[in-house]
């Protein structure tokens, strides 16, 4: 289980480098913990309880959140074995 695949190409520069110049420098060490959560986790089950994490609803109901500030989160997809689809944004 793994991250396979973003839709912001800031949060892939970040995953895979540490650093992007277009990700708030105060939401880098929050990004961080959950890219690498995510990265590892084995079922979407293992995400209750962190980060805030929840299922988005209506047109976005197969997405899930993980908080990273008051508005900004990290929105992600899960097809039963990886993550994918993760994007860093304010949606609120």
């Amino acid at each position: 289980m793994a991250i396979r695949g973003f839709k912001d190409k800031r949060l892939r520069e970040f995953f895979d480098t540490g650093w992007s110049a277009k990700i708030n420098p105060d939401h880098r060490d929050k990004i961080s913990l959950i890219l690498d959560f995510l990265n590892a986790m084995g079922d979407i089950s293992d995400c209750h309880g962190h980060f805030e994490f929840h299922r988005l609803k209506g047109r976005r109901k197969d997405e899930y959140a993980m908080s990273v500030s008051k508005n900004y989160r990290i929105t992600f997809k899960w097809n039963g074995q990886d993550v994918y689809d993760v994007k860093y944004e304010d949606y609120h």
